[in-house]
Parts: C-alpha cells; sequence; structure tokens
C-alpha cells in the first residue's frame, strides 16, 4: 500500500497550465479502486487542455455553480454530463480562482477490446464515474487515482492535435495522443492506426 501512495500524482504536478499538465498525463495510470481494492486501471493515452482564455473551456465566460469546481484546487476532479447523455472525466489544473483542466479522453485497458475506453464516455461508462466524483481531490480518495509513469513517454511518442466536439477555438492544437496505441477515440486523417500489439510493445521497451 505504501508503495502505491507514493505512485499518486500529488497536488503539485497538477499545479501548471492545462497545456503543460495534459501530455505530462499520457502514459499515467488511472485506477479505479472499490474499499482501497483496485478493481480496474488503464493507461491515459489521450488528453485535451481547456482554460478560461480559450473559448471552448466551461470557465471562459463565468464561474457559475455548475463549473465551480474548475475554478479550484488543482488535482481536483472535475465530472460533468456532456449533452445531457454521458460523464466526462476532467482534472483541475493551474490554480485557485481560474479555469483551467484536463479532459481524460481514451485509456487503454490490457486484456480488454481496445476500444473499450476510446473516448470520454465509453471510460467513465467503463470505470463506473459519474457526478459523484466531481470535486473529489484526485491524490486524496479511496475510489479513482492517477499514478505517476512508469513507462518512458517523449515528445516525439506523441501526436499534438486539435480538439474533438467542439465549436469553438477550433484551432487550437491543445489535444495529444500515444501514437503506438490503437485505443485513441478519433486519429488525426494522416496518422495510420499501429499495428495490433505496438502499446505492448511499447511498454516493454527499456527505458
Amino acid at each position: 500500500m505504501r508503495n502505491k501512495i507514493n505512485k499518486i500524482l500529488k497536488k503539485n504536478f497538477f499545479a501548471h497550465h492545462a497545456t503543460i499538465v495534459a501530455p505530462l498525463l499520457i502514459g499515467c495510470r488511472l485506477v479505479r479502486s472499490n474499499k482501497n481494492e483496485d478493481i480496474l486501471q488503464g493507461i491515459i493515452v489521450e488528453t485535451e487542455a481547456y482554460s478560461q482564455e480559450d473559448e471552448a473551456c466551461h470557465g471562459f465566460n463565468k464561474r457559475t455553480t455548475s463549473n465551480e469546481v474548475l475554478f479550484g484546487e488543482p488535482g481536483n476532479y472535475y465530472v460533468y454530463k456532456s449533452y445531457g447523455i454521458h460523464h466526462c472525466l476532467n482534472v483541475v489544473t493551474h490554480k485557485n480562482n481560474f479555469a483551467s483542466g484536463v479532459l481524460i479522453r481514451s485509456v487503454f485497458i490490457k486484456n480488454e477490446n481496445e476500444r473499450i475506453s476510446s473516448g470520454p464516455g465509453l471510460l467513465t461508462k467503463k470505470f463506473l464515474i459519474n457526478k459523484s466524483f466531481n470535486g473529489l481531490k484526485s491524490y486524496d480518495n479511496s475510489y479513482l487515482k492517477i499514478l505517476k509513469r512508469d513507462i518512458k513517454v517523449s515528445k516525439e511518442d506523441l501526436l499534438q492535435t486539435t480538439r474533438i466536439g467542439i465549436t469553438k477555438a477550433t484551432d487550437l492544437k491543445w489535444r495529444w495522443y500515444l501514437k503506438s496505441s490503437r485505443s485513441i477515440s478519433k486519429r488525426e486523417k494522416r496518422d495510420k492506426n499501429p499495428p495490433k500489439n505496438s502499446l505492448d510493445q511499447f511498454i516493454s521497451k527499456p527505458q
């Protein structure tokens, strides 16, 4: 248990602008627990950054009851329901009173269908995440943790591109994904899907 606690990303990891945190989260592990027993985990392979100077951010216009968490402590979870259909998992970043966060878009889960968690709604459905997670500290709760990378991810391993499913600030390249993963929600047109087991090979390569 002590070893796992040492691997949990702390608050200071998230105390930077969303565009800095988003690519650093790729390769980290999302771990779902129940009564302190791990029941599911996977590698984060796709993220998007949002910040209040960006029109697509929930905190762009003003602070409201629904987006209050996004203006709070870095490292807290911000969970909302998209179009009233599915939940989206975000982690608050930067600083208090400044809306900034990272959307965790896709997670690779070993020995599962490669598309089982390849999108925000699929991810929260698989990890049993709902609005009750909104406001929880990612580094201090009994249900959902984010662990430090135990694999090496370089800038060359990532593809940086524009975000998905938004109508404003569409030119900002604030989405990142791991090129060797087949669990991405949507690849760039020129980026072909890698061969099966590519991520397994990537994970097992010498550090």
